[in-house]
């Protein structure tokens, strides 16, 4: 029983770990790529969940609506964030979080 508390707990904290490096490398290449936009909340937001709505951005008072969908649609264009339609909205998918969320 100790063994599977442990590994579990292993396997979080490298979770964890690479999710902490992974937002560092964003910030970075946000500063680096679109340094216009570039803040730290817009780079933890993105982090919150594995996509993000221009809504989100709007309630964090980050930007405005029409703001917000150009920040989110740059960070699309430097290849941080993917487009996807669903039904009226759009969402911006984080496919580096996803990926670092399903590694076993």
């Amino acid at each position: 029983m100790l063994d599977a508390v442990r590994s579990t707990a292993q396997w979080t904290t490298s979770r964890i770990k690479a999710i902490r490096a992974l937002i560092d490398d964003t910030a970075e290449r946000m500063k680096r790529d679109a340094p216009g936009i570039y803040s730290r909340e817009l780079t933890e937001l993105i982090f919150v969940q594995p996509y993000c709505r221009i809504a989100n951005v709007v309630d964090a008072d980050i930007a405005q609506r029409q703001t917000a969908s150009v920040y989110l649609k740059q960070l699309v264009d430097i290849g941080l964030l993917r487009e996807m339609k669903a039904g009226r909205e759009k969402l911006f998918i984080n496919p580096h979080l996803i990926q670092a969320l399903s590694v076993a």
